[in-house]
């Protein structure tokens, strides 16, 4: 298994804010991802300072709604450059079909990835909203719906991830958030693991905000992580 591209999540507001997170992150990564916050405040400003530097780019905006509309929607997400954009598996198999054939019609490079089950979810949470299956089974259900009906890759939790890898086999791009370095501090994240253990669970893609942007040095932290996959 390859070492897996490390993406900084940019959970700023603005695009001054995700500006000086790259500047002072520099080389060491050169993936980052625009969430809906920043997105919706400063999305086509930002997404154009990533592609003046060469920055590789994952639109999470997380896309639900009818086939049509989902459709259009990564048709115009292609025009900013991502290499990855994500929707909701929840959506259904039509949803999913139409953007991952939007895509390859835009852009060859554009990957549509599923959200199975948010990392901030536990089994409680999903009884709540009448799931019986405990995370990790609802996870396998949506996932095999989703690259079934033609999804590129998957974003799962890093408990998840192994489980996956293994039903799944090598073809889907698995990304991982809730990823926390040994010790560190979960936040609002409930289904976590270290780097290395993502990476030999088999995860693609590591989504990695807080430890890195928090930090005192957010270079010197990222190449930390980046230091444990090697």
């Amino acid at each position: 298994m390859s070492t897996p591209d490390i993406i900084v999540a940019l959970d700023v507001s603005s695009a001054r804010e995700a500006e000086a997170v790259v500047e002072r992150i520099g080389e060491p990564v050169q993936f980052y991802k625009v969430g809906l916050e920043l997105f919706v405040a400063d999305g086509p400003a930002t997404l154009a300072m990533l592609r003046q530097r060469n920055k590789r780019i994952f639109l999470d905006l997380k896309l639900h709604d009818i086939p049509r509309t989902v459709e259009r929607s990564v048709q115009s997400a292609a025009r900013f450059g991502a290499e990855l954009l994500t929707i909701h598996a929840t959506g259904g198999k039509a949803m999913i079909a139409a953007a991952a054939q939007a895509a390859t019609q835009a852009d060859a490079n554009l990957k549509i990835l599923a959200v199975t089950v948010l990392t901030s979810l536990d089994g409680n949470d999903l009884a709540d909203i009448g799931v019986m299956r405990d995370p990790a089974s609802q996870v396998e259900a949506l996932a095999k719906l989703a690259v079934g009906a033609g999804a590129h890759g998957l974003v799962c939790s890093p408990q998840e991830v192994g489980r996956l890898r293994n039903a799944l086999g090598a073809a889907p791009y698995l990304v991982t958030p809730g990823i926390r370095p040994a010790g560190g501090d979960l936040g609002d994240q409930k289904r976590v693991a270290t780097p290395a253990q993502a990476a030999k669970d088999g995860a693609s893609a590591l989504v990695i905000g807080r430890p890195i942007l928090e930090a005192p040095d957010p270079r010197a932290a990222a190449l930390a992580i980046v230091d444990e996959l090697r």
